[in-house]
């Protein structure tokens, strides 16, 4: 009987930089997954690859003093050797710039064309030319950019666009029906209620501001913007052709079971890909799931911020499995996990070489001081052995229920906590004290052998998360003929010299002396009263946009107790929308709604501004639930 194919994909690393630790986690995630997929008899094709076309990486290579070809050569070279430095088993590498994904993103391009699901139009208003935008008259204020502030004038642009109210009600119809669709539910509902249900706008599907694209061949001012690009490569990668000449890797794999992705670009791959699949009559991926983000421990990893980690300093210090352990371990299935390298250290030794290491190391050198490195199973059971062998034959299954939800933590929690029960086990038995009493040797070597079996069955579900470790303990237990010599499998380590070595790998920046305190105009008193008549809230942000043909503005969807409110906030040169997603922040609730660039704001973010005009967004000390009142 052939086995049951699985296609899964990561999504494409965009090539602006080397990848951090918390990009690196998709990949090791992703693998994780696949291997499993592969230890339970399914045929896994794995995909992952870089995208890399695009304005931003036009510009990086001419900071860089490179052609783009040149810069993105770099980069998805530096990709794919952290990908194999983690052990990752995927199958196929692409990148966007391979020839035959961009022939086949032209003739995607002209089909939708051509049946009439892409048309061309433009932008047409006043155009600001330092802030490269169009508005409308009523965008306006005093005549002048909204942004900016100088002179507009009338101009046009071209751009194609793509009809994706056309299939918008097929799509609700598809998540409705297809509960498995979007994990975790909490991104269903938010792109049901926050994009879906309000109606969906043309989306732009190509640009003329810049050039490193594929160009669209019919049309060659044009190159296909970004989405329509970079998506399409879970269907190019395996063989997909537009002219109906698909290769058999393609019929034999399509749909992809898993397509597992960042929570910040859910919304593309939930709606805009599944109506592209839908325009181009092919059948929808069977589940999309948006992991949550892994953190540095004062927030999410930025270059600008100096908090990033990559995924090589961390394996020189602590190994790859380690490394491993800890991404797919200390992340949640909704929430966001959070790096350390306090922490690294902390499980490095305790769950690392202590519970794992230290137990296979004893258990190994019992079985050689007590019978010379063979022990077979004598029969002599007591009631204390029942429980580790139900707590052996439990796991397995506790392990499959994680993973088939794909809570890859939990997984690895039940093996851990077979490899807990063995020690315990061991105290219990007391091998040592057996051993002093000659009658009791067929007790101990049952005993041994009783751990030997255990641990083994561990190592062998800890394959997919651990391979190289998994082998490893396999190898030296080899059924109960164990080595000579145990390795050390993580040794132990101090935190103060990890730390030295981090300070030599990341110094530390010389703080700036102390800003002088600045005064503002004050403003006209107001009375108690007047203040009780602002009412301030604790909101957390679930969803964050750039508004269309602003340069300053973000549009976030902030809830506050059980309701959501839409708020435009002219703060993006300071955040990034995907960066905005999950803050906690304090919010002007009852604010008059008005619309900013013709979008419509119901509150305001509160924030603070230094003399430069840098501004922070004002968030709550502690933790607290998104509708506190801040009183």
């Amino acid at each position: 009987m052939e086995n049951k194919k699985f296609y899964m994909t990561t999504a494409i690393a965009y090539t602006s930089g080397k990848p951090h630790i918390g990009n690196t986690y998709e990949f090791v995630l992703a693998d994780a997954i696949a291997r499993y997929k592969r230890s339970q008899g399914y045929d896994v094709f794995f995909q992952t690859g870089t995208d890399e076309h695009g304005q931003k990486i036009e510009l990086k290579a001419e900071e860089a003093g490179v052609s783009p070809k040149e810069f993105v050569d770099d980069v998805a070279s530096q990709v794919k050797e952290i990908a194999d430095m983690m052990n990752t088993s995927y199958d196929k590498f692409i990148r966007t710039t391979d020839e035959y994904h961009e022939k086949q993103v032209q003739k995607i391009f002209k089909k939708l064309y051509d049946q009439g699901d892409i048309y061309k139009g433009h932008y047409e208003g006043m155009y600001c030319t330092p802030c490269e935008s169009f508005f409308t008259e009523s965008q306006l204020i005093d005549g002048k950019c909204p942004d900016c502030g100088r002179e507009v004038q009338p101009a046009k642009e071209e751009a194609y666009f793509f009809k994706m109210s056309k299939y918008a009600d097929r799509l609700i119809e598809h998540i409705n029906t297809h509960p498995e669709f979007i994990q975790p539910v909490s991104r269903k509902n938010e792109m049901m209620n926050n994009f879906l249900l309000p109606g969906l706008q043309d989306l732009c599907v190509s640009r003329t501001s810049f050039k490193w694209g594929i160009p669209v061949d019919f049309d060659p001012k044009h190159v296909v913007y970004v989405w329509l690009d970079a998506l399409t490569n879970y269907i190019t990668g395996i063989g997909y052709d537009c002219d109906g000449e698909d290769k058999e890797l393609f019929n034999k794999n399509w749909p992809a079971d898993l397509h597992l992705i960042g929570k910040d670009i859910i919304r593309f791959h939930t709606i805009y890909w599944p109506i592209f699949l839908m325009a181009l009559d092919l059948p929808l991926p069977k589940q999309i799931f948006g992991h949550p983000w892994l953190l540095q421990g004062d927030g999410k990893m930025s270059k600008s911020k100096g908090n990033v980690i990559y995924a090589d300093e961390l394996v020189n210090m602590f190994g790859v499995d380690a490394v491993r352990y800890f991404v797919l371990h200390e992340m949640p299935f909704e929430n966001d996990g959070v790096i350390t390298w306090e922490l690294m250290v902390e499980r490095m030794n305790s769950d690392l070489a202590n519970t794992l290491g230290n137990l296979v190391n004893r258990t190994i050198s019992m079985t050689n001081k007590y019978f010379g490195g063979t022990v077979t199973d004598k029969g002599v059971y007591e009631e204390v052995d029942a429980d580790l062998k139900a707590v052996t034959e439990h796991t397995p299954n506790a392990v499959d229920e994680k993973m088939d939800k794909l809570r890859v933590a939990d997984a690895i929690t039940e093996i851990f906590n077979l490899f807990k029960r063995c020690n315990k086990y061991i105290d219990e038995t007391m091998p040592w004290a057996l051993a002093k009493e000659e009658d009791k040797k067929n007790r101990l070597a049952t005993v041994l052998y009783n751990l030997i079996h255990s641990i083994s069955a561990g190592a062998e579900l800890l394959s997919s998360f651990m391979p190289e470790t998994s082998e490893k303990i396999l190898t030296q237990l080899n059924g109960g003929n164990v080595t000579d010599k145990p390795e050390i499998l993580f040794q132990r380590l101090d935190l103060e010299e990890v730390m030295k070595k981090v300070a030599e790998l990341h110094p530390p920046v010389e703080k700036e002396k102390e800003e002088d305190v600045i005064d503002i105009e004050p403003k006209e008193e107001i009375t108690f009263d007047d203040f009780m008549k602002l009412q301030f809230q604790v909101g957390e942000i679930i969803a964050c946009e750039e508004v269309k043909k602003s340069k300053k503005l973000l549009c976030s969807q902030v809830k506050i107790g059980s309701h959501v409110k839409q708020i435009v906030s002219g703060i993006k040169a300071h955040y990034t929308a995907e960066e905005m997603v999950g803050k906690k922040v304090m919010v002007l609730v009852n604010l008059k709604p008005a619309k900013l660039a013709g979008v419509l704001s119901e509150g305001m973010l509160l924030c603070a501004e230094d003399a430069e005009g840098n501004l922070a967004l004002l968030t709550p000390e502690k933790t607290m639930p998104a509708g506190a009142e801040i009183c």
